[in-house]
């Protein structure tokens, strides 16, 4: 049953609908070839769309087959790097992984309980599958729970280490002095240019010692 009809007790009357609820009447002989041509139409992309939507359920049905865990098994779980500065088009903090945790319960079809250490006590226990991912013990991109602060949304802020490089951005009235960071947790090939400015107001400390790369490049 449609949202409308659950809520005005009648379908709505849209082509689909009208040779249904006998309205044809109201716009008279002339309009009802063309209506009937318009849900023979819509009737056929239906049925066109089909094999499509059976595709993708199959697709997705596969998926969560393969993320399926037990109780017992180690996870780690997906977190966000919280980044509001870099100037790179499309470029981001990659995802990291925190844990491992033990799967204590299955909840429903796609969710499960994990044993949450106390530092993590202010958050939710339960967790969708999409969230989770099987532990390797050598996984390098896995961080220990009393690594980060992460809060109820899963989030974390992420902390500079060192400047890499830096460059001035040329504008038509004015340059943009630019610097490369380092993240906390993150590789060098994941390294971002920032504005300086910007990073310098959040983050002094990281210019207290720093000695000023005498190359500055243009672009």
């Amino acid at each position: 049953m449609a949202l409308y009809e659950t809520l005005y007790g009648r379908k709505c009357r849209s082509l689909i609908h009208w040779d249904e609820i006998g309205d044809k009447r109201v716009l008279g002989p002339i309009a009802v070839p063309w209506i009937e041509n318009a849900y023979g139409k819509m009737k056929m992309i239906c049925q066109r769309l089909q094999p499509v939507q059976s595709r993708k359920k199959s697709y997705t049905d596969n998926r969560r087959k393969d993320l399926e865990f037990e109780v017992g098994d180690k996870v780690v779980l997906k977190v966000t790097p919280l980044q509001s500065f870099t100037v790179e088009k499309g470029k981001k903090l990659q995802p990291r992984y925190v844990g491992p945790f033990k799967i204590l319960q299955r909840v429903g079809n796609v969710a499960y309980r994990l044993e949450l250490p106390a530092s993590l006590s202010r958050i939710h226990d339960i967790f969708h599958i999409s969230m989770l991912k099987k532990y390797h013990p050598d996984s390098t991109h896995v961080l220990k729970p009393e690594e980060i602060d992460l809060d109820e949304s899963l989030t974390y802020e992420e902390r500079p280490v060192r400047i890499l490089d830096q460059k001035v951005k040329e504008l038509r009235t004015k340059r943009i002095p630019l610097i490369k960071i380092l993240w906390r947790n993150h590789e060098v090939e994941e390294a971002t240019w920032e504005v300086e400015e910007e990073i310098r107001a959040k983050y002094p400390e990281l210019f207290s010692n720093r000695v000023r790369i005498s190359r500055t490049k243009f672009f």
